[in-house]
């Protein structure tokens, strides 16, 4: 090991049920109570909380799964605009400690502090003082991994759990490594975890006792040679800061399948609401316009169009979305989800727009709007087709 990587000092910090614990910041009556955010039959669940995961409800699983497990529990829908927010402010406290901040999601990171102890203290205490920042300003709670390197960081977090502290020492490593499950390496699959077990391999330690030749005929070159590196605790990967967000999308599964395109097209205009909105709070624009449609035999399709210059406006990105559906001819065919996701994005501004009086009159709409959504709240301003009956009441 190199005298840089053994000097190293990398933190993985990861937000402890992020979803549902701004819920329960929003919402204190839910504090102690089972809670699940994902809603709808259909849907998945983002995230839920400690008391939920007692009854084996875990992210990616079906809502419908998860409310037979725990039918007491509360199910509510994602707030996704309220996340970005806190991500946002979360991701500044970590860059006013390095420069060197790798965002995973929006609620996990990598940190690179090897540069920042002379300032902060060790990583210890830099991790420590991320903490206590991060509950002081948002209110919920973070895991900090602290090792040489970003898997063993990862691992770190992972295993201190809620609201908890762990650092691997460099003597450390193999001891904390070697007895986990394969399932633990990066790149471990189903399918890899498979001939893994066909091998007899069940430990992180046994890939490593492996000759590194064998897993390569085994698992091909990359497969083998990474697992054989990773099971020694050796991983030279840089911590790489902010890279510029390269798709902005939303899809939503419909409760039942619809074959209307009245209603196909208001879903589409929602999705369309909410990307170009995230667009705009970037101060983005985007040359690409893309649909996706997941018909009800499970078979997908995606469209997609390029425009010379970048947009950020609802009404012109709904007009090239309704477009893509529309040439699909799928008249009858029935629909159980769809998805809007805008990419190519750059921040130059698309000067000719402003030629045009009835695309100004647009976009000073989309500003009116974001600005009152700001103030009383997503979902205050709505184009008018997408008001149903009831709603005004």
């Amino acid at each position: 090991m190199s005298e840089e990587l053994a000097q190293a000092t990398i933190l993985h910090v990861d937000m402890d049920a992020f979803y549902a614990s701004v819920a329960e910041l929003d919402n204190p009556q839910y504090k102690g109570k089972a809670l699940v955010v994902g809603a709808g039959v259909r849907g998945v669940v983002l995230s839920a909380n400690y008391e939920a995961r007692k009854f084996g409800i875990r992210a990616a699983m079906p809502v419908g799964r998860a409310k037979r497990m725990a039918p007491h529990a509360i199910f509510i829908a994602p707030e996704h605009h309220r996340y970005s927010e806190i991500s946002e402010r979360i991701m500044q406290i970590f860059h006013s400690y390095t420069p060197l901040v790798e965002p995973i999601s929006l609620d996990e990171a990598f940190l690179d502090v090897t540069g920042s102890k002379k300032l902060f203290g060790d990583g210890r205490e830099i991790a420590a003082k991320i903490r206590a920042e991060v509950e002081k300003a948002e209110g919920i709670t973070c895991s900090v991994g602290i090792a040489q390197s970003k898997f063993i960081a990862k691992l770190a977090s992972q295993h201190c759990k809620p609201n908890g502290m762990l650092e691997i020492k460099s003597d450390r490593i193999l001891e904390f490594l070697h007895p986990l499950p394969v399932r633990a390496i990066w790149g471990v699959g189903p399918k890899t975890a498979e001939s893994l077990d066909r091998l007899g391999l069940h430990t992180v330690a046994d890939i490593a006792n492996t000759p590194r030749a064998t897993l390569i005929r085994a698992l091909g070159d990359a497969t083998g040679e990474s697992l054989y590196e990773l099971a020694w605790g050796r991983d030279y990967r840089d911590v790489v800061p902010d890279e510029p967000e390269k798709s902005i999308g939303n899809e939503e599964t419909f409760a039942r399948d619809i074959d209307s395109p009245e209603e196909i097209l208001a879903e589409f205009l929602r999705m369309t609401e909410k990307a170009t909105a995230r667009l705009r709070a970037r101060n983005l624009f985007a040359k690409t316009i893309s649909i996706k449609i997941k018909f009800a035999d499970f078979s997908s399709i995606t469209r997609s169009k390029t425009v010379p210059l970048g947009i950020d406006g609802t009404h012109e990105t709904y007009e090239i979305v309704k477009k893509l559906y529309l040439a699909l001819r799928n008249d009858g065919a029935r629909i159980r989800l769809v998805g809007v996701s805008l990419s190519n994005l750059g921040e130059d501004s698309p000067v000719q727009l402003e030629l045009g009086a009835r695309e100004r009159g647009w976009r000073d709409a989309d500003t009116a709007i974001d600005k009152a959504e700001a103030r009383f709240g997503r979902g205050s301003v709505r184009p008018g087709r997408l008001i149903k009956d009831g709603d005004a009441e």
